[in-house]
């Protein structure tokens, strides 16, 4: 929880520097071509990140409550997640990845990440309305585990630069993928070892 909590401070400081909202902030500096030339990459700019701080914080809560033993509270922090996913935080961060830094093999990357994401909640979801609760478990950790490439993301792209130095649009290539894959991986290996 400790961890969660320093992580999830460090991604509030990020969100927080988008409010109030402008044109001309942060990652957004060195997105101008898209802010000028696409009047909607903003509104699905700021859906995104308005709404994943609270897929991150609802998602969290769902998982430790329910080890918990707090049904109800599982339930209503499950159903936030969900909605904020499958209505605004994968549909922007889809659109965001046809505009991703560093080429192609980024753009690929965080499409795939942003569906992978839209399908792992969705399956979860359909899964607890049938009441198989296992699997259910199951495909909401997949979809945790692709809500927290937000962090993983962050925690490559300071490995990667302090270690190796590279090229800017090298660094987006390498964390585009490394953001998520291994998280993904970690967790098809707990559910294979039913860790989870």
């Amino acid at each position: 929880m400790i961890g969660f909590g320093y992580f999830f401070w460090l991604m509030l400081r990020i969100t927080l520097e988008y409010i109030p909202l402008k044109a001309n902030v942060s990652f957004l500096m060195i997105k101008q071509t898209e802010v000028i030339e696409r009047p909607e990459y903003l509104a699905f700019f700021y859906t995104h990140v308005y709404t994943s701080i609270f897929v991150l914080l609802s998602g969290f809560f769902a998982i430790i409550r329910k080890n918990w033993g707090l049904a109800n509270f599982h339930r209503n922090t499950g159903k936030i997640y969900i909605l904020l996913i499958l209505l605004f935080s994968a549909p922007s961060g889809i659109y965001m990845g046809f505009f991703a830094n560093g080429g192609t093999f980024s753009k690929i990357s965080f499409i795939l990440l942003g569906s992978f994401w839209w399908f792992s909640t969705f399956k979860a979801y359909q899964l607890a309305k049938h009441k198989k609760f296992y699997e259910h478990k199951q495909w909401m950790w997949r979809s945790f585990a692709l809500t927290l490439s937000a962090i993983t993301l962050r925690l490559w792209k300071v490995i990667i630069v302090y270690l190796f130095h590279p090229n800017p649009m090298d660094v987006y290539e390498i964390i585009s993928w490394m953001g998520w894959v291994p998280n993904i991986l970690l967790v098809e290996y707990l559910n294979t070892k039913k860790y989870l």
